[in-house]
């Protein structure tokens, strides 16, 4: 058993570093066809629409509760907290909303939901495509697995990923005027004056973003996963938790470098200021 360690450990690396390569390939492949795809004839036009339909209409109900639950929450505790908060000024309590909201919790918690909607859907689907050689058929007609099948679902995940980002944050700043409104009687105008003032060009752009980001992420690693099936349909279910185990684990990753990039860019501008 010593004696096969290291040439278990030189295999497993020499597996990964394929696995990246091929990984890497593959996401090349799919952004030139994303270049591609309204140029050509034979797209799956129906696939992108009911991926939007499914990952961004569907989830509409319960990002909507969510959101006005999350907004009306910060502003009950910062009601409960306002002689503390007091101190650092009514503009405190907006920049934390939207830093909350819109830059942090907003593009994450969006999309800790599609992960566990569409990004095991979509890995289980492609999975049980290949199994049925249904991929194996597409190719044998002409067509592209990748324009037809892969292409869609990352468009159509990537568009509803940043309309429901924009949807959350509306509705999350409008479950926090709601609170405040039957706590403190502020009105509507001024409530709206004093959110536009602290929701800067800059909190908005990071949010999208990281929407756009994450739902490359969440898409690529996917339908990735879902084409890494072979032959069993043990598999399918398989491909189905790992995507949804590298999403996250993506996906937090890359929150954190985009957020402490957006700080740091932010602290740099207010030092030249």
């Amino acid at each position: 058993m010593a004696e096969s360690l290291p040439g278990v450990i030189g295999l497993r690396l020499r597996q990964s570093w394929l696995s990246l390569f091929y990984a890497a390939g593959f996401f090349l492949d799919v952004m030139r066809e994303v270049f591609r795809f309204f140029r050509k004839r034979q797209v799956g036009y129906k696939v992108l629409v009911m991926q939007i339909l499914f990952t961004g209409y569907e989830a509409m109900g319960i990002i909507l509760v969510i959101s006005l639950a999350l907004g009306a929450i910060i502003n009950i505790i910062q009601s409960f907290a306002g002689g503390s908060l007091a101190i650092l000024g009514s503009g405190f309590i907006y920049n934390l909303l939207v830093t909350i909201i819109t830059i942090e919790l907003g593009p994450i918690l969006m999309a800790l939901i599609i992960i566990a909607r569409s990004g095991t859907a979509i890995a289980t689907e492609i999975g049980g495509m290949v199994v049925s050689h249904e991929i194996a058929a597409y190719m044998s007609f002409g067509f592209n697995p990748i324009s037809y099948l892969v292409v869609p679902r990352v468009l159509g995940v990537v568009f509803s990923l940043l309309l429901l980002t924009i949807y959350f944050n509306f509705f999350g700043l409008l479950g926090s005027y709601v609170i405040s409104a039957i706590i403190t009687q502020i009105q509507f105008q001024e409530y709206m004056t004093n959110m536009l003032t602290a929701l800067n060009l800059g909190a908005l752009g990071i949010s999208l973003a990281k929407s756009v980001v994450f739902g490359i992420i969440i898409s690529m690693v996917a339908c990735f996963q879902g084409l890494s099936v072979q032959k069993s349909r043990t598999e399918v279910p398989q491909a189905g938790i790992r995507a949804v185990s590298k999403c996250i684990v993506y996906c937090i990753f890359a929150d954190v470098l985009l957020s402490a990039l957006y700080w740091v860019i932010k602290r740099v501008m207010a030092g030249e200021h």
